[in-house]
């Protein structure tokens, strides 16, 4: 009886001890997910870079270098050469900078503009994870490129060049920009020819390249804020639409609404001057008009309303004085409402995507979705970890920083060789990407002598490009996750300079982590 009474007693106490370590660990659990949910810990310094992301990120970045028109300096891409050194000489305007948009060799302001404030938003973002892999020179040097070419178009006031070249007569032809002997003629907006969206843009990646540009160059810096501020009122003053007043660029870049750029033009003047009346601009009638709150958009060249609700967000994240406006808060619940749409396990998770997870929308250019979706998701992720805010809300189930990160790194792995071709779409990293680009700088051997119509023979040529386009991130797969590596096949195999732009976004966010900084400025 008495050993039986002392196994019982020792029995009983080891089970007090696991109820006691039980409760214990409960606690723990308890206590760390109470401190999981409301005070995560913001990043600090960039830490170690991810080698995957680093070299991903200096290959896009070469893209902008192939892209570049004009008399080149140190130039890096072997097979390129100085083009296009006469554009706007007709109108006494030096046009020969800037960068070709695509495969072909025009000019299209509108998405030129767009690659301007994306890679903006992207230096001042995350230009110190940039510079822990020694790509922030390269982004600073590339988004002068364009912005001397942005701010050489607007010669007036109320005048803007919007396009060189005649896409018509441009795409009779198969050859290298720099033997081109086509027309080159100009077309300007101006207050009997308006075109707000185009002159919106523009003003926003001026504003936005202004505070790039402020400490190192000042005087560059005010230049740009200053035509930024230019064309903002020529935009608002005179309202219309460039692709409706001059239906021949709707063909290749057709605006679907000017409100957006509106928006977008006045945040961005806003962070680059603090002014209220930028702030009063975006978030007054304006907002009421435009804002189309609780719709969630996809951000392209043609639409900013999702960048500008996560960029107005951003003031809401970090400046309590402004963080009380009733339409503040809209943008940034209007923001959350896209990011839920993005979240995979989501209760309002978007059912636009391939079996194996990618944002799909389109059959053209259809990568341009998911990596600019993935580029505002990881800038919502860093916003919520600096402040240390725990979560966002979907349909009341509860998401972190971590989840939207985990979303972007899925799209940005997809892109780099994680999807069932295992091909990467971003052409000289890995060993298995493109071939065939869509371009005809890459299609055409640098000493062939061929002009406007004997180059076509290399469209049709069987053999691979002999120029690899480093960096040129291709249109990408079909829903069914194929991909045809045809240099005929344009939908899928041509590559853009403005979805090169949110590619080094999204890969600068990703490269290392850090704090981003709570004011531009």
């Amino acid at each position: 009886m008495g050993v039986k009474s002392r196994k019982g007693g020792w029995c009983g106490w080891i089970i007090a001890l696991i109820v006691v370590a039980a409760a214990a660990g409960a606690i723990v659990a308890l206590v760390r997910k109470k401190h999981n949910d409301s005070t995560p810990d913001a990043p600090g310094n960039p830490g170690s870079p991810e080698k995957k992301y680093a070299d991903a990120l200096r290959t896009a970045m070469q893209f902008f270098d192939v892209q570049k028109s004009g008399q080149l300096v140190n130039n890096k891409i072997s097979w390129r050469g100085d083009s296009a050194l006469k554009d706007g000489s007709q109108a006494k305007l030096d046009l020969s900078k800037g960068m070709y948009d695509a495969g072909d060799h025009m000019k299209f302001n509108f998405p030129m503009a767009y690659t301007a404030t994306v890679l903006s938003w992207a230096i001042l973002e995350y230009g110190d994870q940039m510079k822990v892999v020694n790509q922030l020179e390269p982004a600073q040097d590339s988004l002068k490129w364009i912005t001397d070419y942005l701010i050489n178009s607007h010669p007036k006031d109320n005048v803007l060049y919007i396009q060189v070249g005649d896409p018509d007569a441009d795409h009779k032809c198969w050859d290298r920009p720099e033997v081109m002997t086509e027309a080159r003629p100009l077309i300007q907006i101006n207050t009997t020819v308006s075109g707000t969206e185009v002159a919106a843009e523009t003003a926003a990646a001026m504003a936005a390249a202004s505070l790039v540009f402020k400490s190192s160059d000042s005087t560059y810096s005010s230049d740009l804020l200053k035509h930024a501020k230019q064309l903002f009122t020529f935009a608002d003053k005179y309202r219309g639409s460039y692709s409706e007043n001059i239906p021949e660029v709707a063909t290749y870049y057709n605006s679907t609404g000017y409100g957006d750029e509106l928006l977008w033009a006045a945040t961005w003047l806003y962070h680059a001057t603090g002014d209220q009346t930028y702030y009063d601009y975006a978030t007054g009638k304006n907002a009421d008009s435009f804002g189309n709150f609780g719709n969630p958009t996809w951000f392209s060249w043609d639409n900013k309303l999702a960048g500008t609700q996560v960029l107005l967000s951003r003031v809401s994240f970090f400046n309590s004085k402004a963080s009380n406006s009733d339409t503040l808060q809209e943008y940034r619940k209007t923001a959350e409402a896209v990011m839920c749409g993005l979240l995979p396990k989501s209760p309002t998770a978007t059912s636009s995507r391939t079996d194996s997870g990618l944002i799909w929308i389109s059959n053209w250019n259809a990568l341009q979705h998911p990596v600019a979706s993935a580029f505002l998701a990881v800038l919502y992720s860093d916003y919520m970890l600096t402040s240390r805010t725990a979560k966002i809300t979907c349909n009341g189930d509860a998401y972190t920083a971590s989840d939207l990160r985990k979303f972007a790194i899925s799209q940005a792995d997809y892109v780099l060789g994680d999807n069932p071709s295992k091909m990467s779409y971003l052409v000289g990293y890995g060993d298995n990407y493109p071939q065939y680009v869509h371009h005809r700088g890459a299609s055409i051997p640098k000493d062939a002598d061929v002009g406007c119509k004997d180059g076509w023979k290399y469209l049709d040529s069987k053999e691979p490009n002999p120029n690899v386009a480093t960096g040129a991130l291709v249109g990408g797969p079909f829903l069914n996750e194929t991909y045809i590596d045809s240099r005929n096949n344009s939908m899928q195999a041509e590559p853009t300079t403005y979805n090169s732009a949110v590619l080094v976004g999204l890969l600068s966010g990703l490269v290392t982590t850090s704090s981003v900084a709570t004011s531009f400025t």
